[in-house]
């Protein structure tokens, strides 16, 4: 680092030029006794902030970019780890160690201007996961990627995506879990409980309400208690509870007209005192607009400058601090939240080390399985004419088209990105800068299928439609691969594929009917050519093994078991919003700052809830998935536990082939009175040999069952009957239903 530079750090930051972290954890002795793991993290975290001085905890509370970031004159700090999200010195006369923070949730991500990035295994779009449905593959996915954070020396992984799909064209819905609560609640918390079994710290994000990439950094998102905490703040809250992140990242937009990052309803009200949340909130890079008011309204900890405006919780914290503008209580409460949790998840006692090889000994054999049990799961039929699929024995030539499925699979842009073993195959054909490049993992769908049948198969790259189609002609059957490469800073224009792959999959379909569409997408697409083609699979962004796992589904190694955690709309006529509030080409900041979304015309009603609302037909409904076998459901039965109601149900595996279903269970109010004719109350995913049967049994949550009322800040409960129904989609009829009656009940914010 330049020695000018360098002197003004020394300046603000005495501790972090004198601190080289060895690595090793300190035994606790009678003048550290933070450093005894026998005492609770709160007793620990007491102690440690009563030893620190002020400058310590400023330095505590104030995060560094960790790649050199030429627009703001800053280069990585010397004991960051090279081109990552963040840092944050230690303290080593208080055995303190410093924070490594990595991108994201699919695994170890590289900032797009390094020259040198990591290469990790990535799981599927976080999307993927939420359509697997199954929360063990959420955990072993977290796990995985967690531990190769560990190895790789980062102990705080930014991941945790968990914003609700209310728009469809959002960038960044692949790296979410959907529309419903309870399912994205669940799967990104298992995925949290996952990566933080290595003794690290996940997020949770983005919190609140950041639905949409145009104008993120200052759209205002007006949305009334009521109905944010029966939507997006219940994911949120559901998530947390399953995973107890040790983070809570604030969003860049605004709500209710304060941003996400000094916004006393969200932090303060919502979650340190209703949710009862211990862990500390950390800005989004770039979120924090203030020092005193960011601090007094419950942001704990500046994240990456310099992409703030200023060093906001550096210099003027601690000015503020001494005039008694922040209390030195509350300086204290954000230090204590930010070591209490770094003891909480063992980052004093098993501290992380800088990788001795660029491989950091990752077994990257065992862990793309994992990555590809998740991709398998995640797939989902979402037709299947004459039962095209899985292809026939006697298929003698396979032409495959488009998508680069000779080379790659897609993965989804941004700061999530993770680069692959030998890096991408593709020349990027996208931004040569963030949220580029387009990356594509080394895993050949048309390699892996080769592997796995003996039909000739012959590459065409789509781009010629009329040599695409006469090689479709002369083949028995015909697999194009169609691609919608997405990413964080924009949203899409309409739900169409790009670059004209809807007129190429229309004219190979016309050339041959046995036409089968692989879908790589981080988002619901309209499918025009729909009913000329015999078969369609949603693959997302598959991950590093992507290939091995769509060529194992295509040939019948696999049983596709993908039920979708959003649904497919036919046109954005069916959407609350037709076009995306916001105007994402002018960069006039007055401009800007006046534009506003309003969440109140659909509410809570999101995703299949606005489409029953409003009798909206969809192209394919939330839960939707087909199989290469059939399955009966039934045995249905409910009763009222607790404050909820337990429901049991068996699944029958009627037909020739093993496989697995997903029984989703929802609920309604005889009476009405929801926002929404029904909800997900639950599901189970039950693994079935051929001719077994199966039971499960699913609890509902009383929040799932009630009403929330703002005043009291309590779920209530109507008396009466409850229709419980048990289907294989939110469009299905159902396979079964019983009633349930329900007594009044009171529950409070906590479902309690």
């Amino acid at each position: 680092m330049k020695k000018r530079l360098w002197l003004s750090l020394a300046l603000a930051y005495p501790v972090m030029l004198s601190f080289t972290y060895s690595g090793a954890a300190h035994a606790a002795d009678a003048n550290k006794p933070w450093l005894d793991a026998k005492q609770s993290p709160d007793a620990r975290a007491d102690q440690l902030v009563k030893a620190m001085t002020l400058d310590e905890k400023i330095q505590t509370v104030f995060a560094f970019f960790s790649t050199d970031f030429a627009p703001k004159k800053h280069e990585q700090p010397k004991e960051g780890r090279p081109d990552s999200a963040g840092f944050v010195p230690g303290i080593e006369r208080l055995g303190l160690p410093p924070q490594w923070q990595t991108d994201a949730g699919v695994g170890v991500a590289t900032q797009a201007v390094s020259k040198k990035p990591y290469q990790r295994t990535s799981l599927p779009a976080g999307i993927a996961t939420a359509a697997t449905w199954n929360t063990k593959l959420a955990y072993a996915g977290g796990a995985m990627i967690g531990a190769e954070a560990r190895a790789s020396g980062f102990n705080v992984q930014l991941a945790g995506g968990v914003n609700l799909q209310r728009e469809p064209r959002n960038g960044r819905n692949f790296e979410y879990g959907g529309e419903d609560p309870l399912l994205a609640g669940v799967m990104v918390g298992e995925q949290i409980r996952g990566i933080q079994s290595n003794h690290i710290i996940s997020t949770v994000k983005h919190y609140a309400f950041n639905d949409q990439e145009t104008n993120r950094n200052h759209v205002n998102v007006v949305v009334d208690d009521k109905n944010g905490r029966m939507s997006d703040l219940l994911a949120m809250q559901f998530a947390i509870e399953r995973g107890q992140p040790g983070s809570v990242m604030c969003a860049y937009n605004r709500v209710n007209g304060d941003y996400a990052c000094e916004n006393d309803y969200l932090l303060n009200e919502v979650l340190k005192k209703d949710w009862k949340y211990t862990g500390y909130v950390m800005s989004d890079w770039g979120a924090v607009h203030s020092t005193i008011p960011a601090a007094l309204r419950g942001l704990d900890q500046q994240s990456g400058y310099p992409f703030d405006k200023s060093d906001y919780f550096n210099g003027p914290l601690k000015e503020a601090v001494v005039n008694r503008h922040v209390p030195q209580a509350r300086l204290d409460d954000m230090v204590k939240r930010i070591t209490r949790t770094m003891f909480a998840h063992g980052l004093v006692e098993h501290p992380v080390s800088k990788p001795k090889s660029d491989d950091a000994g990752i077994d990257f054999a065992a862990h793309g399985k994992i990555s590809q049990a998740d991709a398998e799961e995640a797939i989902v039929l979402l037709k299947n004419d004459n039962n095209l699929l899985p292809l026939a024995a006697n298929v003698r030539s396979i032409a495959v088209i488009g998508g680069h499925a000779d080379k790659g699979v897609l993965s989804g842009g941004g700061s999530a990105q993770v680069y692959p073993i030998g890096l991408s195959p593709v020349p990027n054909e996208g931004p040569a800068y963030f949220p580029g490049p387009i990356v594509y993992h080394r895993s050949s769908p048309m390699g892996e299928l080769a592997k796995l049948t003996k039909a000739k198969l012959t590459y065409n790259d789509g781009k010629d439609v009329a040599a695409a189609a006469k090689l479709a002609a002369g083949a028995d059957v015909v697999i194009v691969f169609a691609n919608q490469w997405m990413a964080e800073s924009f949203d899409a224009d309409d739900l169409s594929l790009p670059h004209k792959q809807d007129d190429l999959i229309a004219a190979v379909a016309k050339a041959n009917s046995k036409t089968v569409v692989v879908l790589q997408t981080g988002n619901p697409v309209v499918m025009p050519w729909l009913n000329n083609v015999g078969a369609v699979l949603e693959a997302w962004y598959p991950g590093t093994n992507g290939g091995a796992a769509i060529a194992r589904v295509l040939n019948g190694e696999v049983n596709p078991s993908g039920r979708l955690p959003a649904t497919f709309p036919a046109s954005v006529d069916q959407l609350p919003r037709p076009k995306i509030d916001g105007d994402a080409k002018t960069k006039d900041e007055n401009i800007i700052e006046k534009i506003t979304t309003n969440y109140n015309i659909e509410g809570a009603a999101v995703g299949y809830k606005w489409f029953d609302l409003k009798g909206h037909k969809p192209l394919f409904p939330f839960g939707y998935g087909l199989s290469y076998s059939t399955f009966a459901y039934g045995d249905l039965s409910a009763k009222p536990a607790g404050s909820g109601i337990e429901v049991t149900f068996s699944i029958k595996n009627t037909g020739k082939r093993d496989g697995k279903s997903v029984g989703q269970v929802y609920v309604s109010p005889v009476a009405g009175g929801w926002e929404a004719p029904k909800r997900l109350g639950g599901w189970d995913k039950l693994d079935l040999k051929a001719g077994a049967s199966g039971k499960a049994t699913v609890k509902i949550d009383p929040r799932l069952l009630g009403v929330y009322d703002s005043a009291s800040k309590t779920w209530k409960i109507a008396a009466g009957e409850y229709l419980v129904t048990l289907a294989d989609s939110a469009g299905a009829q159902p396979a079964a239903s019983v009633k349930v009656k329900l007594d009044a009940v009171t529950v409070d914010v906590n479902g309690r």
